[in-house]
């Protein structure tokens, strides 16, 4: 097959063409089987949670109008920082996958909803659903892999600007709204003088610039300036506690989706692919790409709700536009195929997924050749640890 991993130890090697064929016609069918069957419970279960998500948010906006009395500042930051994880991890990411297309519902649909980080839907819809998901950890093809920014394989050259990608990467997912909004108008391309600054990219620029400009006024005006309207005796400290409050909410929705996202792709395990390994892919080969570039995060059901269901990355990756609430339901069955063809079903808890996401981070940073003065374990064995547990298109869809 064509699936060939950049690093040393192959998880894929041993499939013979028959096998991955057969995986990918297993997994057609399962797909098939769970879209034929949603129905009204699904589409019960996402509009409850947009409606908890906008309870939610407009009453810790009530309670910061408040802000000046600090249990009133600690509860409606939590709150609305809450409130901005569910909006862009279960809902906003999913709706515009086209999870819930099939309702029909135009208030709920992938063509017109917009999402509360200041990168456009549109835009993000290119760059995630067609690139990413089509190219998943293909090294110089799918961007968020690293972001354009780090250096996450060690058969990828190293050059001294490696040293700060611990930086960069806490840097990004403080500001990680932003950086997707660079990364969807494909800044690193433009400073390279690979995408010119013609009248799309401009076109591009002004709606990422009118996204912020909305975001702006509503948290750092709008509701600042109500808060400042109730309170005329503590106007000013109305003000910047309730600006304060919109600023933290947003740092921690960043942060959250940051390490969420880290925790998929990223953490030692997980498989990356050169350039040349798919072409001429399959369907079966794709399929096979995504089960051991993808990784997941163990948990209870806060901790499904809270990453929009990419806890189960691996079935998210294999069924981008299967509704969330299904890969709960379906993990079962895709741990028995891993077990099945012997392939690594990298998972484990989000603090230690983190972790190893870090580690490799760091570790990466690194030239080779420190590193192997660092740990003289041999690569194979290296690479072969995983953070998680191991189970004994092809374009991407939504």
């Amino acid at each position: 097959m064509t699936v060939i991993q950049k690093q040393a130890d192959n998880p894929v090697a041993h499939l013979s063409p028959e096998d991955v064929e057969a995986i990918g016609a297993e997994l057609d069918a399962l797909r098939a089987e769970v879209m034929a069957d949603l129905g009204e419970a699904d589409a019960r279960y996402i509009r409850t949670v947009i409606k908890a998500q906008r309870l939610l948010e407009m009453g810790s906006r009530g309670v910061l109008l408040f802000a000046w009395f600090p249990p009133a500042w600690a509860l409606g930051t939590a709150g609305l920082s809450l409130a901005k994880i569910l909006e862009n991890m279960e809902i906003g990411h999913n709706i515009l996958h086209g999870q819930w297309d099939w309702m029909r519902d135009p208030a709920i649909h992938s063509t017109t909803w917009e999402w509360d980080i200041v990168a456009p839907a549109e835009m993000w819809k290119h760059s995630h659903n067609e690139i990413h998901h089509r190219y998943t950890n293909v090294v110089g093809r799918d961007n968020d892999l690293g972001y354009g920014i780090m250096r996450v394989d060690e058969d990828q050259r190293w050059a001294p600007m490696h040293l700060g990608q611990p930086l960069w990467n806490l840097v990004n997912a403080c500001l990680f709204e932003y950086g997707i909004a660079a990364y969807d108008l494909e800044l690193g391309k433009v400073l390279k003088g690979r995408r010119p600054r013609d009248a799309a990219f401009r076109r591009d620029v002004r709606r990422v610039l009118g996204k912020i400009g909305r975001q702006v006024r509503r948290d750092y005006l709008l509701h600042p300036g109500l808060a400042a309207l109730v309170n005329p005796f503590n106007a000013i400290p109305a003000l910047l506690a309730t600006l304060a409050a919109n600023a933290v909410a947003n740092l921690v929705r960043n942060i959250w989706t940051h390490s969420v996202i880290m925790c998929g792709h990223f953490p030692e395990g997980v498989a990356t692919f050169s350039k040349t390994s798919i072409e001429g892919e399959t369907r079966g080969e794709w399929y096979v790409r995504q089960m051991v570039g993808s990784a997941n995060i163990s948990g209870g059901k806060a901790t499904h709700l809270l990453t929009g269901n990419l806890s189960f990355q691996v079935e998210h990756h294999l069924f981008p536009d299967m509704p969330s609430i299904r890969y709960q339901r379906i993990s079962p069955r895709i741990r028995d195929l891993f077990a099945r063809y012997g392939l690594p079903y990298t998972t484990g808890p989000m603090p230690r997924q983190v972790a190893s996401a870090w580690r490799k981070v760091i570790r990466l940073a690194l030239p080779n050749d420190l590193l192997g003065r660092i740990n003289r374990t041999p690569r194979a064995l290296r690479h072969a640890r995983t953070s998680g547990e191991t189970a004994p298109n092809p374009s991407a869809r939504g």
